[in-house]
């Protein structure tokens, strides 16, 4: 018997090391894999997609959401643990500089949100700043606003130079797409292109409120703020840009198509800025 298995099958000469029967080796061999081992290997392969769709910048809870709205239910815990096993983590956050000048002697306005971030519809505050973006060319210098409400970046430009133009020019995009009314309040820093009166002019025109931080605290303009840290670390971090034009398009894909409409947020009820407010519409809508 042993001489036969020996002849048909190589495997039985180590068994008997491994204590282990010739049967019960094959019974092993020919068994189907468990409901849990499979399930197991479904839902890897899922998160690896979610990880995937959502660009490596979900955690737990939000790619847990992700999942859900994908006909995937699964707990935080279990995809905590599978993740690990898989290697899968967010992306690396780094540290990030201010860019505003406020070393000037134009006017300031007053601090009338003092950081109270808060609002009940679109666009009764928006807030604003500058940042930059490295490149082989050199810098590359982006403006944005911010609408409070949803989290929405309503206008944006960007140009190689760091002039009063540039947040005139986010301003106007902003303004064409949202059409505010006489009630908003436009939150920013301190920085000379806010304060330069062509600008102070054209948000009395519009018949914006102008509203500035306290000189030297980021906090005052957190939301802002935030905003870049996100971007940066999601995108620009993980990026080398060779020229300021492929900085561009790659900015402006990540803004209009992820982070306006597919990156959710959990204070929004894991919905995406512009699934937020169209909701709020729908539901002013029936009301």
């Amino acid at each position: 018997m042993i001489q036969k298995l020996r002849l048909k099958y190589p495997v039985p000469f180590i068994l008997p090391v491994l204590k282990v029967s010739a049967s019960g080796y094959y019974a092993w061999l020919n068994r189907e894999v468990s409901t849990r081992a499979k399930e197991e290997a479904r839902l890897e392969i899922e998160i690896r997609a979610a990880h995937k769709r959502t660009r490596g910048t979900f955690g737990p809870e939000r790619l847990q959401e992700n999942l859900s709205n994908h006909g995937v239910k699964v707990g935080v815990s279990r995809i905590r643990r599978i993740r690990k096993k898989l290697g899968i983590r967010c992306k690396q956050k780094k540290r990030f500089k201010v860019t505003t000048d406020s070393k000037h002697k134009l006017p300031v306005a007053d601090n009338i949100l003092n950081q109270h971030f808060e609002a009940t519809a679109p666009n009764q505050v928006w807030v604003s700043d500058i940042t930059y973006i490295p490149t082989s060319e050199g810098w590359l210098y982006l403006s944005g606003h911010k609408d409070i409400f949803s989290g929405k970046i309503v206008g944006y430009a960007m140009s190689d130079r760091m002039k009063k133009e540039l947040v005139s020019r986010s301003l106007f995009k902003a303004v064409a797409s949202r059409r505010p009314d006489n009630t908003l309040i436009h939150h920013s820093d301190r920085g000379s292109q806010y304060c330069a009166h062509e600008y102070r002019r054209l948000l009395d025109q519009l018949g914006i409120v102008a509203s500035m931080s306290r000189k030297g605290n980021c906090y005052d303009n957190a939301p802002m703020e935030s905003f870049w840290g996100t971007l940066k670390n999601e995108l620009v971090y993980h990026r080398h840009y060779r020229t300021r034009q492929e900085a561009i398009d790659d900015i402006t894909e990540y803004i209009e198509v992820f982070y306006n409409h597919q990156r959710t947020q959990a204070r929004l009820g894991f919905l995406s800025p512009a699934t937020y407010e169209k909701q709020f519409y729908e539901k002013r809508a029936a009301a």
